[in-house]
């Protein structure tokens, strides 16, 4: 039997954990084709073998050995066409895409053809449906709040207000949990949007009281007065996303014309994708990795590994891209408490 696997999407801590964890528990008479560059590996062609020594150590590294891409391989006929081919080059009979919502929904796709696939669920935005976590968000949350640690102490020391940007485009969970843990004094995140008014009342209230503030916010807030959010239209990957990013800067204006307060701007960014996984994100990658390998031997395809509780389950693909698990209002309205 002939597996290839992939890495899709946004690098993401724990990747090499879930490769590791698959090639680690492949029967011997099972071999591990490495698709490079996402989806794009199947368009072109490119591919390597991985065998134990390939995987020897790589699950405490950050991104993917295997490269990935935000190739959407059903974009055109002509790019169908030769992933198909590719499939039938390889002698593939199995495909596990590791990926988010895009990437799974091609595995999906895959799946509906008639090909035998299975999906993990990876997106450091934890946005995934009828999966508790996804792996690398863990790790994304902790630097997120150890950056905003950082901050507090100088824009103490200087009276600042400064706006800190973190990577949510739908989902604020990232954005939510680190700026709870460090200690963020105003939330912002996809879900909940608030008026310009609404947020200069709780600054205007947060300075007369302590004279400084961080505030967290999501790459895919926007304001209520805003039609779009905040970033670059003329720049769209082959899922149709456009480029985020830029609210922070822009609050930071809005909020240093309308108040006078020395306000500024820091974007997180793709620092929260890289680095070492967390403990945490090891594991659960490569439970992850283990649990697709022990899928593709019973013949279980088209379906989804995901965590529930502290047992790793499996669901059908589509449940895992039916919807986007965005964060419920109870949980956001207990981070209003500590907005002062």
């Amino acid at each position: 039997m002939r597996i290839g696997i992939l890495t899709g999407g946004g690098d993401c801590p724990g990747l090499n954990a879930v490769i590791r964890g698959i090639v680690k528990s492949a029967p011997e008479n099972v071999e591990i084709i490495g698709l490079m560059h996402g989806w794009k590996g199947l368009v072109v062609g490119e591919s390597m073998k991985l065998t134990d020594n390939d995987v020897e150590g790589i699950h405490i590294l950050g991104g993917t050995i295997l490269g990935t891409s935000r190739t959407n391989p059903f974009k055109s006929e002509d790019m169908r066409i030769k992933m198909e081919e590719n499939i039938k080059k390889l002698g593939l009979d199995v495909i596990i895409g590791i990926g988010g919502d895009d990437t799974l929904t091609v595995a999906a796709r895959l799946s509906s053809m008639g090909y035998k696939a299975i999906g993990v669920p990876k997106t450091i935005d934890n946005d995934v449906a009828n999966t508790d976590y996804t792996f690398g968000y863990q790790t994304a949350v902790n630097v997120g709040a150890d950056a905003i640690d950082r901050l507090h102490s100088t824009a103490k020391s200087h009276g600042r207000i400064i706006i800190v940007e973190l990577m949510g485009r739908e989902a604020g969970w990232v954005t939510l949990e680190a700026g709870m843990a460090a200690g963020a004094h105003l939330i912002l995140i996809p879900e909940y949007p608030m008026t310009i008014d609404e947020i200069l009342t709780y600054v205007k209230k947060r300075m007369d009281r302590f004279g400084y503030m961080i505030i967290a916010v999501a790459e895919g807030f926007k304001p209520t007065e805003l039609e779009n959010v905040v970033g670059d239209e003329s720049k769209i990957d082959a899922f149709g996303h456009i480029k985020l990013g830029g609210i922070a800067h822009y609050m930071a204006n809005i909020i240093s014309e309308r108040t006078g307060y020395d306000t500024r701007s820091v974007v997180l960014g793709h620092l929260l994708r890289g680095g070492t996984p967390t403990a945490f994100d090891r594991i659960l990658g490569t439970r992850y990795g283990v649990h697709a390998m022990e899928l593709v031997m019973k013949g279980d395809f088209g379906r989804m590994v995901a965590l529930k509780g502290n047992d790793i389950i499996s669901i059908p693909l589509e449940y895992g891209i039916a919807t986007k698990k965005l964060v419920p209002f109870e949980y956001y309205k207990l981070s209003q408490i500590f907005f002062d």
